[in-house]
Order: C-alpha cells, then structure tokens, then sequence
C-alpha cells in the first residue's frame, strides 16, 4: 500500500504507525498486569494471565497486518499441520535479527498461543515493552560471564531455577515457549569466533530448552522447528520498516518429542546430556541444510 513512498518516509510512517499501536494497547496490557499482582494464584490468576496474552496477542495481530500490508516484503510463511491456539508447544528458532520477534509475530498470529521467549536481565528496561515482558511472564535470564562464575560458583545454575520457575507459570496456560537456541544473533564474526561446524548457524544451547521440557512434561502438543531466512540478507529494524528487506522466507515443522527426553537430569546425568545434546544436533544440522537449500533456490 505504501510501497511507493521513498525507504526513509516509509519507514517514519510504519515506525510511527508501531509506536502509536503500542502505546494504545500497553495501556489494558499495564492494568491487567496490576490486577494480576493482587490476584489469588492458580486458577484466578491464570484467567488474568490469559486475558492479558490475548491483549498482547491483538496488539502483535495488528503490527503484523502493518508489516503484510502496508511495507514492501515478501512473505513466505509454510507452517505444517494444524496448531492449536489453546495448546501448548516449545519452539526453538535460528536468530538473525531483531526483525525475527516481527517474523515470528507474522507468523503465527492467533493461529497458536503467543508466543513467551527467554529475555536477557538488561531488556526489562526497554520503554514500554520491559515492564509489558515482565507482566506476560517472560522469562528474564541473568548472563554471567565465566570469570564471574569462577569467583562466584553460586550463582551456577540461577538460569536452571529461572527457568523452571517460569515454566511452572504456563503449566496450566496456553502457551508457547519460544527459544532461540544459539543464544544471540548470527553474524559471521561470531561464527567465525565459535568456530562453528555449521555453515549458516552458530552453535546451539541445548540446557535451557532440556530443562522446559522436563518442567512441562509430556502435555506438550509437539516441538515447533522454526527455519528462518532472508534470501537478501539480514538487515536491522529500520533495515525491515523501510522496505529493505525483500523477503523473508519461513518454515515450521511439528515434531514429535521422543519420550525418553522428557525426565532426563540434564544437570547431574552426563549419558542423558550427551544424547539430548546429540538430538538437539541432529535438529540443527538438518535446520542448516534446509537453510542452504532454500538460499540456493532463490
């Protein structure tokens, strides 16, 4: 619809037109956020906790149409099976980009629960959205660097209790867990640095996502496989506003969990981290094939 208008102009009008979406339904988000601090826990506040999604997922719905209709990509969007948006479902990604958090929203829509991701500490203080994270019950992890754990070998195992914490909050809740398992964005400086066996992806983290599926069990519906790609190349935000990215291409396989990695110790049993270590590699070597196959064909 606005394809026309120069790339800086189109860009101030779909930023503009995201701030103003944002700061209309941040206002319901924030005051169901403090009924919920003064509601009851269980059933109570699980009816609070999914009103509030539904109002993040109308205001996701709407930016969505914003980046579908009004901008320059393309969108190729292949989701497999049916989803159910009362079930609940883990998904794991590839991270290029902070325009993944706007693909993903594309995505999926209201066709499965809104999606909850693993955040770093430092994000609660992005305007608006922090507070909106931390209300919805977003998982917020505190990243400490090896010397820190060195000197401080007691906060080893603080992103494990976070981890569980939160997955005990969605156990009766229609969700899905979203983790990007490379544990920050692509670029080949990182890639090179890792020394990555793979050629499109850097080396995944296995541990969080071991220790949400043993926190839900087996009432999960299945394992989202989400394949991201831009044929023309990751760009920024502004990058995606301002029609600079051509197109984006997304896959969505169902899988089913094998069973015998739902109530493995991931922490204290050495031959189960090896083989969930060993399945989550399987995934990621196939996710890096598929990426190449779709590059090629473009």
């Amino acid at each position: 619809m606005l394809q026309f208008l120069p790339a800086p102009l189109l860009g101030a009008v779909i930023f503009s037109f995201l701030v103003i979406n944002t700061c209309f339904w941040i206002v319901p988000v924030y005051l169901l956020i403090l009924v919920k601090l003064v509601t009851p826990s269980g059933a109570p506040r699980d009816a609070v906790s999914r009103w509030t999604a539904a109002l993040a997922q109308t205001w996701a719905g709407i930016n969505s149409w914003a980046v579908g209709t009004l901008m320059k990509t393309e969108w190729d969007i292949r989701v497999e099976g049916q989803l159910d948006p009362r079930g609940q479902y883990l998904a794991c990604a590839n991270h290029q980009s902070w325009n993944d958090i706007v693909v993903l929203m594309k995505t999926f829509g209201h066709r499965a629960p809104f999606f909850k991701f693993f955040i770093k500490q430092e994000l609660i203080w992005v305007p608006l959205l922090g507070l909106a994270w931390w209300g919805l019950d977003y998982p917020f992890m505190k990243r400490y660097s090896a010397e820190k754990l060195a000197r401080h070998p007691e906060l080893r195992g603080k992103d494990v209790e976070t981890t569980k914490r939160a997955c005990q909050k969605f156990r009766n809740q229609p969700v899905m867990v979203l983790n990007f398992l490379e544990g920050t964005r692509f670029t080949r400086a990182k890639h090179s640095q890792q020394q990555s066996p793979y050629q499109h992806l850097l080396k995944p983290k296995a541990g969080g996502f071991a220790f949400a599926m043993n926190a839900f069990g087996e009432r999960l519906n299945s394992l989202l496989d989400i394949t991201i790609v831009y044929p023309g190349g990751a760009q920024g935000i502004w990058g995606l506003m301002s029609g600079q990215v051509p197109k984006v291409i997304v896959e969505v396989r169902q899988l089913k969990i094998p069973h015998e990695l739902y109530n493995g110790d991931y922490e204290n049993d050495p031959a189960f981290r090896q083989r969930f270590q060993a399945w989550i590699g399987e995934l990621w070597e196939r996710k890096d094939r598929r990426v190449g196959e779709i590059l090629a064909g473009q």
